[in-house]
This record gives structure tokens, sequence and C-alpha cells, in this order.
């Protein structure tokens, strides 16, 4: 037993015990299986999304974003004065985050796709679309694109997830879907 020190101090040596190797087996098969699941479910499962990340600049980053807004802004939101912007379905769409926004407010079309275009000016965030629960780190100098394709209509929340200073709390965005 294991519970007892060996009589030979050479421990390697000593014959397994058959329910050691039982549990052995079984984490093995287990493990197997659990990693033949993963890319099962990445396909089938249609659990994570299929994204593509390019390296880039800020500035190039925020240029392109801000081009993208002037050209599609429809109007200003209330209360935060950041610009709505609708484009057209199946266009490139930008949305960038820097202390403590998420800019600009997307306003997209329901059972439309878009290429979503999502980078950082200054620090690592988070991005979570609520409720759909879809989340992303968004690193400077990176832009990750991915596919959406809103199937709902409504206002979404884009939050920051990880933190970045002291207004990470007020760091929130937002989506709307007609």
């Amino acid at each position: 037993m294991s519970i007892f020190p060996t009589e030979q101090k050479i421990w390697w040596n000593e014959p397994v015990e058959k329910t050691e190797v039982l549990w052995v087996a079984l984490a093995f098969v287990w493990a197997m299986i659990m990693f033949f699941m993963m890319p099962y479910w990445h396909f089938a499962g249609e659990q994570n999304l299929s994204n593509e990340a390019y390296k880039t600049t800020q500035e190039a980053f925020a240029d392109k974003t801000e081009a993208f807004a002037d050209k599609y802004t429809v109007r200003e939101d209330a209360a935060s004065g950041i610009p709505i912007v609708a484009p057209p379905a199946g266009s490139d769409i930008y949305m960038l985050g820097r202390l403590w926004e998420w800019w600009p407010i997307l306003e997209l079309e329901q059972d439309k796709s878009y290429r979503l275009h999502l980078s950082s000016l200054d620090y690592m965030h988070g991005w979570s679309l609520l409720p759909e629960n879809i989340n992303l780190q968004i690193i400077p100098e990176y832009e990750m694109v991915l596919t959406i394709t809103p199937t709902s209509s409504g206002e979404f929340s884009v939050i920051c997830n990880e933190f970045c200073g002291i207004g990470h709390h007020t760091m929130v965005g937002k989506i709307f879907v007609k």
C-alpha cells in the first residue's frame, strides 16, 4: 500500500497496485474523450466563435473606425454623444475599446450578417455581449474579426469584463438590432 513507506527505498521497482492502474487508465480514457470532444463541439455544437486576428497599429485601427463612423453615422446618442452607426448589411463594421468606452454604437439589422472588427487603443479589454454571453479578449495592436448574424431584435449591452482601471465599471457600449 502507498500509505506506508516501502521496505525498499527504490520505489520505481515496486509493483503497481491493480486499483492504481485502473484509476490511471480511467483518467486517461476520460482525458481522451474530452480531448476529442473539443473539436467536435467547436464544429457541431456551434458554441465557439470562428474568428480571425490580424496584427495592426492603434492608429490604423482608430483611422478605420473613425472613417467607418463618419460614413454611416445616422444620429448621436442623446446621453453620451457617441455616434450611432447604421452600416449596410453584409459590410465590415468596426468597434474600438478605449478608456472607458466602446465606440461607436452600432445599429444592425436582424438576420443579416456583418464582419465585426474589434481592437483596443490602450489596454487589454474584455468584450462581452449581453445577454448573449459572447466573450472575447481584445488586445491592443490586434484586430479581432468575427462574423455575426443577429437573430433577435432589441438593445444589447457591450461591457468590458477585463479590469482596465478605475473607470472599468463605466465601460459600457451598445448594439441596437432592428
